[in-house]
């Protein structure tokens, strides 16, 4: 069994995103690492040659800035990265650049890799999610965060990213048949000081965005991002990965979030107060089909 990991990055100094740490976090269960560096204005592509494993294979792209509309470009660029992972491969494990996996979890992933490897059914392997926000310490449990996404897929090429790459389709229309294993992708996009989270979100809104007038003015606001604006949060009790260890040593900003507060509509509230009765979230959007 031979599975390759892939990703994309542009600009990852400028932003801060923890993409070391995301492939670091996958290199002990993948058998090569293609990372597709964008044309970046800093030097993302030296960051990642510091990382200095033999499995890590380096390319080189350029975005395209007329595909920015809907973060389609962001799907453009996984598309490519797929492509450039070893045909021999039977799985692809695609990791974003703020996700991170736990070592915990290792076992769990190479084991669902082994058992659905020649199951034709299974085009997908699902992983639960857990979104931090603001610190190491708060993560989102409101229905605005998802809770499962397809992060390794079979090496099909019929397989596209969707939309701005946050899952796949298969021909860019139909979900993927998937298994679920027991294993979480940490999300630490929305963990930053509220400067950076802001001047961040700038940079990305790029990938989104048309030149309006409110896209202008919220361009020249404050760098500063308010996290009291968050609908529900609860306390994180586990560990972090390892590979987070000297990242989340050098916090420097601090942030203290009334966990109480739930900013909900009567909707909202009601299905929250059933899906942590129940474990079940209703009328909830998958972007796949388990099996």
């Amino acid at each position: 069994m031979k599975i390759s990991g892939f990703t994309i990055i542009k600009n990852a100094l400028v932003n801060d995103y923890p993409i070391v740490e995301a492939i670091r976090s996958i290199l002990p269960v993948v058998d090569e690492m293609v990372v597709l560096v964008g044309d970046s204005s800093d030097d993302t592509k030296g960051l990642i040659q510091s990382i200095g494993d033999p499995k890590i294979r380096i390319f080189d792209s350029v975005w395209d800035p007329a595909l920015r509309a809907g973060g389609a470009v962001l799907a453009v660029e996984t598309d490519k990265a797929f492509q450039l992972i070893d045909p021999a491969s039977d799985w692809a494990f695609y990791i974003q650049a703020d996700e991170v996996v736990h070592e915990k979890y290792h076992a769990a992933i190479l084991e669902g890799c082994k058992k659905y490897k020649d199951d034709k059914r299974v085009q997908g392997l699902l992983f639960k999610y857990a979104h931090f926000y603001g610190t190491y310490n708060y993560i989102g449990d409101s229905r605005k965060w998802y809770t499962h996404e397809v992060r390794i897929i079979k090496n099909d090429k019929n397989i596209k990213a969707y939309k701005d790459a946050q899952g796949f389709r298969v021909n860019g229309k139909e979900k993927l048949l998937v298994k679920s294993i027991d294993a979480y992708i940490y999300h630490y996009g929305w963990v930053k000081s509220p400067e950076q989270m802001k001047k961040k979100m700038k940079e990305v809104s790029r990938y989104w965005n048309q030149d309006s007038e409110n896209w202008q003015k919220w361009m020249n606001s404050e760098d500063f991002f308010n996290y009291e604006e968050f609908d529900s949060l609860e306390k994180f009790a586990g560990t972090h990965p390892a590979v987070m260890k000297d990242r989340i040593g050098k916090k420097n900003w601090d942030i203290q979030l009334d966990l109480s507060k739930k900013k909900l509509s009567f909707k909202d509230r009601m299905l929250y107060a059933f899906e942590k009765i129940t474990g079940i979230r209703p009328f909830d959007f998958r972007n796949y089909k388990k099996i």
